[in-house]
């Protein structure tokens, strides 16, 4: 008997992680940037970039995004026009098949992007610090050729 009461309350506390893991639990992330591309190159994959003459398609722009966790940095894409994430906010999403499913607003449905590329964090840091260097920096070529030209 104890024996069976002691295996009911381990079940039950393991129940809510299990249910969140099944259900998929929201991380928080920052949209930072947006860019528009084509959608064509977004939703097709490689077997039918490589194969035969592809179908002729409307050029539509895709929207994409630039979000920051606090563990990674994605490049999302989504499929359609019409998917409009807005920048500075903080947003909900979580990886579902491949795919980032992003809620923004507690909006009844979810969104789903298209990954196109993941970064570490401390990586994306490291270089975009590098990069604000580089901008502030004046360029020691130009110095040069400036004292040159005196």
């Amino acid at each position: 008997m104890k024996y069976t009461l002691c295996l009911m309350m381990l079940s039950v506390g393991c129940l809510p992680a299990v249910a969140a893991e099944h259900l998929g639990v929201y991380e928080h992330g920052t949209v930072v940037r947006m860019h528009s591309g084509d959608c064509a190159a977004a939703h097709h994959g490689f077997i039918s970039a490589m194969g035969g003459v592809p179908m002729p398609t409307a050029a539509e722009a895709c929207p994409e995004y630039t979000l920051v966790s606090d563990k990674v940095v994605f490049v999302i894409v989504g499929r359609s026009s019409n998917q409009l994430i807005p920048l500075a906010d903080v947003i909900d999403f979580r990886l579902v098949k491949g795919e980032l499913a992003v809620r923004v607003d507690d909006a009844k449905r979810e969104s789903r992007f298209s990954i196109k590329e993941m970064v570490l964090r401390s990586e994306w840091d490291s270089v975009q610090r590098h990069i604000a260097t580089q901008l502030d920096a004046p360029s020691q070529s130009t110095d040069a050729m400036l004292l040159q030209g005196r």
